[in-house]
């Protein structure tokens, strides 16, 4: 695929950018006046094409991995976000959830980064799974052992209470089936398969019924449930539920983002996410040009793209 770091960093702050301005809205708000372009001010005032932490924290992780895997390095990427604006629009942080915050606390208080993360039933909210997709193209031809080893990890960077982590498996496994597969539906069997079996295991066993639908309702199923019952909150499995609901009721980037945006709530995360897996799906170069022309350091999110991009090749 064409240079799939690019699609999925793209996809990324593209989806994030798009809504910024509405997050925090209830959908009934949004529907008088629903997002149909990039546009500015709203909920933080910023101008047309801002992104937040979703963004920050997947170019920091990027960015990283153009070095190979470190999580010391990711640390230091995530609290030079946080303390000194790095990865950022405009060399300021905002929009940080209480979960990222206390454990960037940790990391710079010298916590390892195996234990920094939250872990209580509290602390899963979306905060990792923003993040994850960039880890794909690093991880997309290793060993399944490994892989979900390098996710559980980055997710327990920030959040490390099992739902999360299995979310954030669940989400680059589907973005990965896509890849072999090039169908939704099947990609979608084949990863709830996989967690079907995660399930079982003595980490993840008591997480069953907060899977439910996830696993348990096929493809046509999970795709036609009434948006009424996909919720967009910051709760990791409503975020992870609402992405994918998204994706699948869409067969282009532009309508895929556009519905996750409108769904409200955390609408920047659930666009961000939404963006990734589109980008994954329909390549960057679906992207609407009005939009990449308004995004804040289009430049430099595209070179790290092409570096990051340079850097996988050579290590497969």
């Amino acid at each position: 695929m064409n240079n799939l770091n690019k699609n999925i960093l793209l996809g990324t702050v593209i989806g994030d950018a798009l809504g910024l301005p509405v997050q925090f809205l209830d959908r009934e708000v949004i529907a008088k006046n629903p997002v149909t372009t990039m546009v500015g001010y709203g909920q933080f005032d910023v101008p047309a094409g801002t992104w937040s932490d979703d963004s920050s924290l997947s170019l920091c992780l990027a960015e990283s991995l153009c070095n190979g895997y470190d999580l010391n390095d990711i640390s230091n990427n995530f609290i030079k976000w946080m303390f000194e604006g790095y990865w950022t629009p405009f060399n300021k942080a905002f929009d940080i959830g209480n979960t990222t915050y206390f454990a960037i606390v940790n990391l710079r208080n010298g916590i390892s980064p195996h234990l920094a993360g939250m872990d209580r039933e509290r602390d899963n909210g979306n905060g990792s799974l923003m993040r994850i997709l960039p880890l794909v193209p690093y991880i997309i031809n290793m060993e399944e052992e490994d892989r979900f080893r390098i996710i559980g990890e980055v997710s327990s960077l920030t959040h490390r209470h099992p739902r999360s982590i299995l979310a954030c498996i669940f989400l680059c496994k589907f973005a990965i089936q896509y890849l072999a597969t090039k169908e939704i539906p099947t990609a979608f069997a084949y990863t709830q398969k996989e967690i079907k079996y995660l399930l079982t295991q003595e980490k993840f066993k008591n997480e069953c019924s907060h899977f439910d639908r996830l696993v348990n309702l096929t493809y046509e199923q999970f795709r036609n449930i009434a948006e009424n019952d996909i919720k967009s909150t910051g709760y990791v499995i409503d975020t992870l539920e609402a992405s994918l609901w998204s994706v699948f009721n869409h067969d282009s980037f532009k309508d895929s983002v556009l519905c996750a945006v409108n769904l409200g709530y955390d609408a920047d995360t659930v666009g961000a996410i939404t963006g990734a897996l589109a980008g994954i799906i329909y390549g960057h170069d679906s992207i609407p040009e009005e939009w990449l022309n308004v995004l804040a350091r289009k430049e430099d999110i595209i070179e790290l793209a092409n570096k990051l991009d340079s850097a996988t090749k050579s290590n497969s």
